[in-house]
């Protein structure tokens, strides 16, 4: 059985928001009104000038999104995220990065959990070889087009539900287990993993980390440590 490394990709692997980007990219092609940059555009400059929380703006693209993509094709959906891997794919953090290589080569079974929507999450994370992708699935009609409605979302909002899941499902191990997180929200299932890693850690993770004796790592610019 194969040890199993979970990580999650916003933030931690990708060096932004991947839903972000997406919404960005739907405003640009005109697919999402422009009028959806009202809904969190000043939570972003809240953010951007650290008179902010992250959370907030982030939670306010969630509403933006699911807003706007009820009714739109999924063609256009799929153009959209073909854009963003293109644009977007080569902008991860060197550690997660080399990480996640070494894993493989390792023979891991890597899992990757996020809240971004599963059929962006996929492409981007096919190109880094992950085994396995958890994301939010958003449902489409039988026109063909997004309803609004979210499918299992008791599930991909509970993390540790899904590692035990693919425990279940899959020839995979927590023996020699990894996991990587940056948030709060990773806690349910660093603490199921034999090593959790938390990469550059909001407040509530680092305390927790701290509380636990877990390693936190930080990468800024050229450099990566461990406090």
């Amino acid at each position: 059985m194969k040890p199993v490394a979970v990580f999650d990709i916003d933030g931690t692997v990708f060096r932004s928001s991947l839903l972000i980007e997406l919404v960005e990219v739907l405003i640009e092609e005109k697919v999402f009104p422009t009028e959806t940059l009202e809904i969190f555009e000043r939570e972003k400059i809240c953010w951007l000038d650290r008179k902010g929380d992250y959370e907030k703006y982030i939670m306010a693209v969630v509403r933006a999104f699911e807003k706007e993509i009820k009714g739109v094709a999924y063609g256009d959906f799929a153009r959209a995220a073909k854009i963003v891997v293109a644009r977007e794919g080569g902008r991860v953090y060197r550690y997660t990065r080399d990480l996640v290589k070494n894993l493989k080569h390792r023979d891991f079974y890597l899992l990757a959990i996020s809240q971004s929507p599963k059929a962006l999450l996929e492409p981007f994370c096919k190109r880094l070889g992950f085994d396995k992708v958890y994301g939010r699935i958003y449902d489409i009609g039988a026109t063909d087009k997004f309803t609004g409605k979210i499918t299992d979302v008791h599930l991909i909002s509970n993390k540790a539900a899904i590692l035990r899941r693919v425990l279940e499902k899959e020839e995979v191990t927590l023996k020699g287990s990894i996991g990587v997180g940056d948030t709060e929200g990773d806690i349910s299932f660093l603490e199921m993993v034999e090593k959790p890693i938390c990469f550059n850690p909001n407040a509530l993770l680092y305390k927790h980390a701290r509380r636990c004796g877990w390693d936190v790592v930080v990468e800024r610019k050229d450099m990566v440590y461990k406090l």
